[in-house]
């Protein structure tokens, strides 16, 4: 299954339901949200900084975690990114892919 690494940023209505319901049913509500769709989490953690929540989890195929990203940005609460995660396997197998492409000359 496809790896991808999803990052959320709370909103203040977000920052709230998150002191008023605990951490641990954010990550619950979250695997729910995975497992709905066929996937699997792998890790969940909070963090300061940029990003409140960080989440890497597995999914049967790209439009079921699009799905996921959507649905957590429609809530409102939280703005959440979605970023697919390569392994080195398929790194040097696309590095060995033959393509026909032409750097832009000036």
């Amino acid at each position: 299954m496809p790896k991808f690494l999803l990052k959320a940023s709370y909103t203040a209505e977000g920052v709230r339901g998150v002191m008023k319901e605990g951490g641990s049913a954010r990550e619950a509500a979250a695997r729910a949200l995975v497992e709905s769709l066929g996937g699997k989490t792998e890790c969940f953690y909070f963090a300061f900084g940029n990003d409140d929540a960080v989440v890497i989890c597995d999914f049967p195929s790209t439009t079921n975690a699009l799905a996921a990203a959507m649905a957590v940005n429609a809530s409102g609460a939280v703005t959440a990114t979605l970023t697919p995660l390569i392994t080195p396997a398929e790194l040097d197998a696309a590095a060995k892919t033959s393509t026909s492409y032409r750097a832009p000359r000036g």
